[in-house]
């Protein structure tokens, strides 16, 4: 690749992530077609990369893509005869390639409509998800594909059918208000956390955390009223702060307990504590459930050693965390505190009920948790056998090494 067409697609690439969200927006606002918007994005993106090495670099390349894409949809819209109303909606549409002036609070809107649109209840939340990594991240289908395990046709289908749905149940393009912005908040939150899920995971995609986090803080900066929005952000930063410190240079897991913290991005960590600290002044202290995990996460991220955390106050978030979201996941790591907190014992009595139910009988992580246990409470023979038991129910490759080789130390 020539030096200018390198430089051209780092322009695109660039502009890609500044623009591309806004210009499928507003393209779905005006033409409500779906595909026809990303596929003009893309479009666009496709002739940046063709063009740019020989004619420079626009001065606002994102308004030079958003151009583009418009022309091009305009055209596709000709062909097909659409109304003349959208036709005209869309020649005026307010974006040219000179203009620097802040966007207009209608693109803002936009992208706001598009997120709520994409997480809607009436999608399943898979569907949610993907359609949420198509449409706003513009990750490409076969990585989502990949991603969930599944062949790139049967994700093309499942996004087709997503796309079909809102179209079909009239789902409408727009920002909920008064309660229904309450009621939908919370599942838009729950999207955004299982797709920074899907990249922190052990096996994971890096990058669909480094979008929920980009997602979570446009959404925080469109909704700064909204506290869980806020805390959800300091979460994500939080945890992905550990990032460059999870795996050794084999490639393997790296416990809590024994990673560089130095490695840690302090500078992330900072901005989170500053969020939870402003949160503290303009919430009840730990008023939601993304508030508590992130209180959680920087009692971890903020202590010196595992030895020096506050796991006497994580406990006591956990406890509220129970009844507000009453889950087996949350009761096991409620038993995993409180057993740093008040002995083993105490935390394997806890466990002992989180599991009654069954829900956590073949949960790796639960088997796991009762192994560390155990070990602590002074039976390591047991507790090698657990930690044995948990690597043969994981489908990561490297939680497998990683509890086979906790298995081999004790």
């Amino acid at each position: 690749m020539t030096d200018a067409r390198a430089a051209a697609a780092q322009a695109a690439a660039a502009a890609a992530t500044e623009a591309y969200q806004r210009i499928v927006a507003a393209l779905i606002r005006i033409t409500g077609d779906w595909t026809l918007a990303e596929d003009c994005a893309q479009e666009a993106l496709a002739l940046a990369l063709d063009r740019w090495p020989a004619d420079g670099v626009p001065d606002n390349p994102g308004g030079w893509l958003m151009t583009v894409a418009r022309n091009r949809a305009l055209d596709v819209l000709r062909r097909g005869t659409v109304e003349r109303r959208k036709l005209r909606e869309l020649a005026v549409l307010a974006l040219t390639a000179a203009t620097a002036e802040p966007e207009p609070e209608e693109i803002v809107d936009d992208r706001l409509r598009l997120i709520f649109t994409c997480c809607h209840p009436a999608l399943p939340l898979e569907a949610r998800v993907a359609l949420t990594l198509r449409t706003i991240c513009a990750v490409a289908t076969p990585d989502i594909a990949r991603a969930f395990l599944v062949s790139e046709s049967t994700m093309t289908r499942r996004l087709t059918r997503a796309k079909t749905k809102i179209t079909e149940a009239r789902i409408p393009y727009r920002v909920p208000t008064g309660p229904a912005l309450t009621e939908r908040l919370p599942g838009v939150l729950a999207v955004l956390y299982l797709l920074f899920t899907h990249g922190y995971n052990a096996d994971g995609e890096p990058a669909f955390a480094d979008e929920a986090i980009r997602l979570a803080r446009l959404l925080a900066r469109l909704m700064p009223d909204q506290a869980e929005a806020r805390a959800l952000l300091a979460l994500f930063l939080l945890q992905h702060s550990r990032r460059h410190a999870r795996r050794d240079a084999a490639g393997d897991l790296v416990p809590l307990d024994r990673q560089d913290r130095s490695r840690w991005d302090h500078a992330a960590i900072g901005e989170a504590v500053d969020i939870l600290s402003e949160l503290r002044e303009s919430a009840p202290p730990g008023s939601g459930p993304y508030a508590l995990q992130a209180r959680i996460a920087a009692c971890h991220a903020t202590a010196a050693s595992v030895a020096d955390t506050d796991w006497t106050r994580i406990a006591g978030c956990y406890d509220r965390l129970a009844e507000l979201q009453p889950s087996p996941v949350i009761e096991l790591n409620r038993a995993v505190a409180h057993g740093y907190a008040y002995g083993p014992v105490a935390g394997l009595d806890l466990l002992t009920r989180a599991r009654a139910g069954g829900a956590l009988d073949d949960y790796p992580l639960a088997i796991a948790a009762e192994a560390d246990l155990t070990a602590r409470a002074g039976d390591r023979v047991r507790a090698a056998a657990l930690f044995r038991a948990a690597a043969a129910r994981t489908h990561s490759d490297s939680e497998r090494r990683a509890l086979l080789d906790r298995a081999d130390e004790i």
